[in-house]
């Protein structure tokens, strides 16, 4: 995410030195001059801008997208360089903090507690005298200071947010958790460069958010789709937000990153961050939809001058779309370069590799990648992001323990089957991780009267055939990336190398694949379907190349 501001900051005809704890993190080397520190080790990065300030002269430090600005406003204030106060930053920071600065301006945000320990029993006291909100589920459980939606999870009863207030806690760089009240309503992200009292809106967002009990960012468009009214109120909201947390002032520079959501009461603050965003919005979305880089303009605020040319240049419609893989080992990824042949395509970006491990996504950096569509019409870009992000096909290795028992909490395991185990009861069909497709109790009650399919009796160099299910065919459902089930069929074809032709009965002279297929294919999609092709018999009749 900080690719943009080193690139930008290189065509401006600045030196750029950038800082991270890890000397191999990308676009590091894009750089003039690279130092290994840590961004939490606020001194060290002091200590080396007094350094640069000796040797000739320090313009300015920013960050974008890390949730790390509160080292950059410490170091700049230190070292009398444009930017916002250290005790705004970590109100930006710190969600307690932040609910604390809402409360107090009278804006609507969520009534919370904050939490340093696991509770025994929920509301306690301190809930009932705050608000009534809060002993009412469902709740929110987050860390106070973390991003990317680690630890971050929607509960319903105690054990739920006894579990959750440990995942959170763990995940605080400082030990502390919030519980607040939740927010009913679709959600927005907005970015703004500051600028003393000027804020200057750089783009509203609609976020796709899916799986609960977790809020994973499935991706966003650029602009919104909602109507004129709607926006002014969650940017009159946003901007009040922004001045509450002392980001926005005089003499202040900076940059404001929020997520509001429209609840039926009205405009809600989520969150808001004292810099630019991530999630390829302020560096990618913003710029291929309005022609205007926010980045430029936090550059230029940071080195103490007026941000200009943030007015849209167009007006066309961005889209960035995830792609995800259930639990297993990566076998391998097919389908990159005609995703990036797709029409309107601009970027492909993967965060998994052959060879590496994948997991259902708990938080908005498991992710297996992104694809980021610019078009002039919101129709086209959307199609072309999520067509590109259907392209990518993750096969995984066979014999893998965490998919099997991934697939096992299918609804109908057959116990002859090598790959499937006993379900796993917090895995259950409608709980998370979700199926593939959401099958009606019709479709399962068929699913269920499905014959377990057979062997030959003798091997089929053809390979096997799948049993037909023409009731799941015809039923129009798609799996949560879209697929139809003769798309997500076809992707199987694919990624083994075999015909898997459909087979209205059962054979003696060829292996057909019943129920135990397609409620892999239910649970798992089209890799869990491969999946099953790779761990049975149809390994061993010419199971396609993993290229």
């Amino acid at each position: 995410m900080q690719g943009p501001a080193i690139r930008i900051a290189g065509e401006m005809g600045l030196f750029t030195v950038v800082v991270d704890a890890d000397s191999q993190a990308p676009n590091a080397g894009l750089a003039d001059r690279f130092e290994q520190i840590d961004l939490k080790d606020k001194e060290g990065i002091e200590a080396l801008g007094r350094s640069l300030q000796k040797k000739g002269g320090l313009g300015g430090i920013m960050t974008a997208g890390t949730d790390f600005s509160a080292t950059v406003a410490w170091a700049a204030e230190r070292l009398g360089l444009s930017g916002i106060p250290w005790e705004a930053a970590l109100n930006a920071s710190d969600k307690e903090r932040m609910r604390g600065c809402f409360k107090k301006a009278g804006l609507p945000s969520p009534e919370f507690l904050s939490l340093s320990a696991i509770p025994a029993q929920w509301p306690p006291a301190a809930a009932a005298e705050a608000s009534s909100a809060l002993a009412a589920y469902p709740l929110v459980v987050k860390p106070v200071d973390n991003m990317g939606g680690r630890g971050c999870r929607r509960v319903n009863c105690l054990a739920e947010l006894q579990a959750a207030a440990g995942e959170a806690l763990g995940f605080s760089r400082s030990g502390r958790a919030i519980v607040e009240a939740f927010m009913e309503g679709p959600e927005f992200s907005v970015d703004a460069i500051v600028y003393g009292e000027e804020i200057i809106i750089c783009g509203l967002a609609d976020r796709h958010i899916f799986f609960p009990p977790y809020f994973i960012e499935m991706g966003h468009t650029m602009p919104t789709a909602f109507n004129r009214e709607d926006q002014r109120r969650v940017l009159e909201t946003f901007r009040a937000g922004i001045r509450a947390l002392g980001i926005a002032g005089p003499g202040h520079a900076g940059a404001a990153k929020g997520d509001i959501k429209l609840t039926p009461s009205g405009p809600m603050i989520g969150e808001i961050a004292a810099r630019l965003s991530g999630g390829y919005m302020s560096g990618w979305t913003y710029p291929y939809a309005s022609g205007v880089e926010p980045v430029r303009g936090a550059i230029l605020a940071c080195l103490g001058r007026k941000p200009g040319g943030l007015e849209p240049q167009k007006g066309w419609t961005s889209a960035e779309r995830a792609f995800i893989s259930i639990p297993g080992k990566i076998r391998a990824l097919r389908g990159a370069e005609a995703a990036r042949q797709i029409p309107f395509v601009q970027d492909l970006f993967f965060r998994a590799a052959e060879g590496s491990r994948a997991k259902f996504p708990e938080n908005n950096v498991t992710k297996c990648g992104n694809v980021i569509s610019a078009a002039p019409s919101r129709e086209a870009a959307v199609e072309a992001a999520e067509k590109a992000a259907r392209t990518i096909l993750i096969r995984l290795e066979p014999g893998d323990e965490e998919t099997a028992s991934f697939l096992a909490a299918s609804p109908f395991p057959a116990g002859a089957a090598p790959v499937l185990a006993s379900p796993a009861p917090d895995q259950a069909p409608g709980g998370f991780p979700p199926d593939a497709f959401s099958l009606t109790g019709e479709l399962r009650g068929l699913l269920a009267r499905l014959p377990e399919g057979g062997a030959a009796t003798e091997p089929s160099a053809g390979g096997p055939a799948i049993l037909a299910f023409p009731e799941f065919a015809a039923s129009g459902l798609r799996d949560y990336m879209g697929r139809t089930v003769e798309e997500s069929l076809e992707a199987v074809r694919l990624l083994t190398g075999l015909s898997l032709p459909l087979a209205g009965t059962l054979s003696d002279n060829k292996t057909v694949l019943g129920r135990s297929f397609w409620a892999a294919l239910v649970r798992g999609g089209y890799q869990g379907a491969a999946y099953l092709v790779d761990s049975g018999p149809a390994e061993k009749t010419g199971g396609g190349s993993p290229e």
